[in-house]
């Protein structure tokens, strides 16, 4: 697979694995299923897994510690720390003080059964705690040899140009696809700027670009997605209507909406990484196979002028889980 690199140093596969619903937030799970998607994307090239410390209340850094067992070396680790739930509520606070970085990034090393995490993200950010002192205490661990490189979720442009001058940091990791574009108005140039890569997630928008969801109804119960804006009512219809443009090109050129999705994402630059998240072998080999789908120019354009910026219907969220976006 064709490899990108993180920041200026780290070099992964160009689309990566993001592993939260092996844990929850999209319906059952199966460690054993998920074990077997993990070492199948190993298999495929993918290199690049994300994880964060609060999905599953450590259950997800746990699952990950049996799969990189005598294969850290060939696998590059992502994972998180600053939202705290309580087992099972999607209610949360936000702690980024210095002290809760050290704590968390033990903890997560005792989880993923590592000496270093490649990739540390401040998940979400306090507003309350300056992130000179977030990233401060973020390159503690870099010159501790616990961490790799640092990143940052979900901030501002001009977040990220301040934590930039404490420590260099390797990505920033925010919602991108062709339904969620907020991030090219200000946070993707700020990006290219600083030599920052941008990690996209949720780039097949939860599933909705696929074109596999058309009611609420098919989703599991304790999804979250039927609790999410734009899996509803008038929102719902409005979306299915933007993945038809998507559908249509994908009838013409012989593949799934979810691999044109995934493809333009990867037009938009080197400097871009998607982590489409699956617990399932299936749509895990129909990922990467997007990863050689190659779009023209014009093909790319009218995509882009068929889902344009702020087309969406709906918040992204529940109002709990807008806390902390572009901080």
């Amino acid at each position: 697979m064709e490899k990108r690199t993180l920041g200026s140093g780290i070099a992964v596969s160009a689309i990566g694995l993001g592993c939260m619903g092996m844990s929850e937030f999209y319906g059952p799970t199966d460690d054993a299923q998920s074990l077997a998607t993990l070492e199948r994307a190993l298999e495929l090239g993918v290199t690049h897994f994300d994880t964060a410390d609060m999905y599953g209340s450590g259950h997800n850094e746990r699952l990950l510690a049996g799969f990189l067992a005598g294969k850290r070396e060939r696998a590059v680790v992502a994972t998180k720390f600053g939202i705290v739930r309580k087992p099972g509520e999607y209610a949360r606070t936000i702690d980024t003080s210095p002290d809760y970085v050290r704590r968390a990034c033990e903890e997560s090393l005792t989880r993923l059964g590592v000496e270093t995490i490649d990739l540390y993200y401040a998940h979400r950010l306090n507003r309350d705690v300056p992130i000179e002192d977030t990233v401060g205490a973020m390159a503690e661990l870099v010159r501790a040899g616990k961490v790799r490189a640092i990143g940052l979720c979900e901030v501002s442009a001009a977040t990220l140009r301040r934590a930039h001058a404490v420590h260099p940091i390797a990505a920033v990791q925010s919602e991108y696809s062709l339904w969620t574009r907020d991030v090219e108005d200000e946070v993707l140039p700020a990006c290219r700027e600083l030599g920052v890569s941008l990690v996209a997630y949720s780039p097949l928008g939860r599933g909705m670009l696929t074109g596999a969801i058309t009611n609420p109804d098919q989703l599991a119960e304790g999804d979250f997605r039927r609790l999410s804006p734009r899996f509803q009512g008038e929102n719902l219809d409005a979306n299915l209507r933007l993945v038809e443009d998507v559908r249509r090109l994908a009838v013409a050129k012989g593949c799934t909406p979810g691999q044109v999705a995934l493809a333009w994402l990867l037009a938009q630059g080197p400097d871009v990484l998607p982590i489409p998240g699956t617990k399932r072998i299936k749509y895990l080999e129909e990922n990467v196979a997007g990863a050689t789908l190659r779009l023209k120019p014009e093909e790319v354009a009218a995509l882009s002028a068929a889902l344009p910026r702020g087309a969406a219907a709906g918040d992204r969220y529940p109002a709990e889980g807008m806390k902390g976006l572009n901080a």
